[in-house]
């Protein structure tokens, strides 16, 4: 069952990302922000689901002390939503993976752990396929310089990146969190339940994000938030909370062969968006992602040997 947990993640949040490049419209002011309510509210479901049925023995005072974790990544998800209405998922999705290399090298400079020569390479692969990308899509910014596309291109760029520089921060924050039971801040956790009840605070954080969202823009910003105009937003938002849920069951199984085919989930971003969206990459970009790509899947592989 793990492989079809482990195929599920991948179609799940590969999905995800199509929905949120359809629901990221240009010409939709805050659609970013509309993309984070949306998700909010689905994560918020499934936190109160998970409290009533879960039988976790929640502690509100948690939701506190998981903030730092929460905050790093509510913002780089939010960022890379933005980042979506000038950027193409075949570049965006790919880039935004590419965190698990940035936590690796964090580990390596800050805690002193080792790297090994697999490790290495991928993180290699990764910052040569990320410092291309860049590079192209400032070339295509200069070749292009009359199109508000390519005018905001390479700032569009950065935006997965930072995306990829928050989530790896949520993630290394999250090793302090949920490496052992024994040093964990949050309170009242059992071995079996502290992985829930950190993933629950995240989602009623996320959910208080969306209530606030959802004011600042009719109320503040006095803009209309039409329910029935967000149905991408939704369908993202629960890919996204689905594959959250396989993802468990998938490493909880055979983690050296699920670790790398989740982290591929990139690759069914990119296909989807090339034969729903009908995105069109020059070659040298996909060649770019391609590298970007093996670098993820190896390091994915390198994590779960070492496992």
């Amino acid at each position: 069952m793990w492989f079809i947990f482990a195929l599920l993640t991948m179609l799940a949040w590969g999905s995800a990302d199509l929905f949120y490049k359809k629901g990221a419209g240009e010409e939709v002011k805050y659609s970013h922000l509309n993309t984070s309510i949306m998700v909010g509210f689905v994560m918020g479901i499934h936190a109160f689901y998970m409290l009533i049925f879960g039988d976790i023995d929640y502690d509100i005072s948690n939701i506190l002390i998981y903030l730092p974790v929460s905050a790093m990544y509510i913002i780089s998800m939010t960022i890379g939503y933005f980042g979506l209405r000038y950027l193409e998922v075949s570049i965006s999705s790919p880039v935004q993976n590419t965190s698990g290399a940035l936590v690796s090298l964090m580990c390596f400079l800050f805690l002193g752990q080792s790297i090994g020569l697999g490790t290495a390479a991928g993180i290699i692969l990764v910052s040569l396929g990320i410092f291309l990308l860049g590079l192209f899509e400032r070339q295509e910014m200069s070749l292009n310089e009359g199109d508000k596309k390519y005018s905001i291109g390479f700032v569009a760029f950065m935006m997965p990146v930072l995306y990829c520089i928050f989530d790896a921060l949520g993630t290394y924050f999250d090793a302090y969190y949920l490496d052992d039971i024994a040093s964990t801040p949050l309170v009242n956790v059992t071995e079996e339940t502290f992985e829930d009840v950190a993933n629950v605070s995240y989602e009623l954080t996320f959910f208080m994000v969306a209530v606030l969202l959802l004011i600042y823009i009719t109320v503040i910003k006095k803009e209309k938030f039409h329910i029935k105009k967000q149905g991408n937003n939704l369908a993202a938002a629960v890919f996204e909370t689905i594959g959250q849920s396989f993802y468990v069951y998938a490493m909880s199984g055979n983690g050296i062969v699920a670790a790398p085919m989740v982290a591929a989930y990139s690759i069914v971003s990119v296909i989807l968006s090339r034969l729903i969206l009908k995105e069109k990459l020059k070659g040298r970009q996909y060649a770019a992602v391609a590298v970007v790509m093996a670098g993820i899947i190896l390091l994915g592989l390198m994590e779960a040997l070492a496992e």
